[in-house]
Formats: C-alpha cells, structure tokens, sequence
C-alpha cells in the first residue's frame, strides 16, 4: 500500500479554552481531497493547525513521513505544502509582480514567475498593478501563483471561490483540474460550496463540529439530498 504524502491523527486545536478541532484524523494521497462543512464547523483553524499558525494544537500531521506538529509555518513550507489562504491575504501596496518576486525561487526550480504568468495571463496582463486593485478573481489568481512559487507537493486552499462569479468559479475549476492532471499536484480544498468541492474531488471529507463526520465520495454526497441538509444545511445538489 501506497503511504499517504500527508497523514492527520488525533488532532486537536484551541482557541483560548474553546476546543475547535476534536480529534480529527484523515489522510491524503496523490488524490484531489475536499473538505466540506457550514461555517463555523473548524475547516479554516483545521487548515492554519496544518501549516503551524494556531497557537495551541496536539496530535499528529506528518508529510511524506516527516512530523509537522511543533514546526514553524516557513518550514511546513519548505517541506512541500503550499497554502492558499481564506481571503487571499495580499500586501494592498504591492503590485502582482511584486507579490511574486517576493516569494520567487532562485533558479531550477518547476514554477518560476514566468511559468505562474503562463499559467494566469491575466495576471501578466496586471502586473503593475497593485493588490487592491485587483478583482476578486484576480486577486485569487495571485494567492495560488504565490503558493506554486513555493513548488509545493500539496497545495491546500481555504474557500477559494468566496466571492468569485460563477464564470470566474469555472475557470478556477479548470486551471486546478490542470495543475492536478499535469503536474502531479497534490491538493487539499477546504470549501463551502458543494458544487465547487464535489468538481474538484471526488473525495468528500465532511466536518461538522470539529470533527470529520463523514468520509465519502461526490457522487454519494450529490445523491443524497438527506446528507446535504444535515451536514451542509443547502438545497440538494439532486433536487436543483
């Protein structure tokens, strides 16, 4: 059996007294995985215990058999686990080349500046320009060229379609399923948007209350409208 590249076990984070993450356990292999659940149920503070930024965590996240818990977040980094931040988290004074000149690697590396600007033309096209200028879209396209300037073997990504248009949500939808087919990426979307999530994997994590509820598949999760008003509290997929 193949080992998984990123192994969560017994893992729990705290904000203060509040208990927010309870136990949670699940793995990812070379497979597209989606995490799914309401507001509020700890996918956010599950993606900040994974890349060091929550200050009070136990249990364990090891990434191609090496222990994450108690690393700082540049050299969760450095392992190979890129990070799209929910709302994206971009420097309102710095233009898009800025942004990724800060974060460039130097020389022989897979992604380059050039490659994130064949990748995104739009945002060759806006380079100049500065990060508050950008549309939310844009500002997206930004947030991920960051994080494969990292060359990550993971890439997780915190809602990234929040307030997208659907027209920019499909284009999203395709360059992912790109990066995913073609190189060999790794990918950890956390997502409130069941569309979006059961597009990009056809693994479904399910949290509700800090912990994984269920672990199930797209096509199961669009075929129950049950589950969907349970867990996610939407109209089902099925019925729309």
């Amino acid at each position: 059996m193949t080992e998984p590249l990123l192994r969560v076990e017994g893992l729990n984070g705290y904000y203060a007294s509040a208990h927010v993450l309870q136990d949670v356990a699940f793995e990812v292999g070379s497979d597209p995985v989606s995490i799914i659940g309401r507001n509020g149920m700890g996918k956010s503070t599950l993606c900040h215990a994974i890349m060091g930024m929550l200050g009070s965590a136990s249990g364990s996240v090891t990434f191609a058999g090496k222990q994450l818990m108690g690393q700082p977040s540049y050299k969760i980094a450095g392992a190979g686990i890129g990070f799209v931040p929910q709302g994206r988290r971009l420097f309102p004074s710095l233009t898009v080349d800025e942004h990724l000149r800060m974060v460039a690697p130097h020389g022989g590396a897979r992604w380059s500046i050039a490659r994130v600007y064949e990748t995104f033309p739009r945002l060759a096209e806006r380079k100049g320009i500065g990060g508050a200028q950008l549309s939310g879209g844009e500002q997206q396209m930004l947030a991920i060229g960051r994080a494969l300037l990292t060359n990550p073997r993971l890439l997780i990504m915190d809602e990234p379609s929040e307030g997208l248009a659907p027209t920019i949500v499909e284009g999203l939808i395709a360059t992912l399923h790109r990066l995913s087919r073609e190189e060999d990426m790794a990918m950890l979307v956390v997502e409130q948007n069941l569309g979006v999530a059961t597009s990009l994997a056809d693994r479904q994590l399910v949290m509700v209350a800090g912990r994984i509820a269920a672990d199930t598949t797209s096509e199961a999760l669009a075929g129950d409208p049950d589950a969907q008003r349970r867990y996610l509290g939407v109209e089902p997929l099925a019925e729309s």
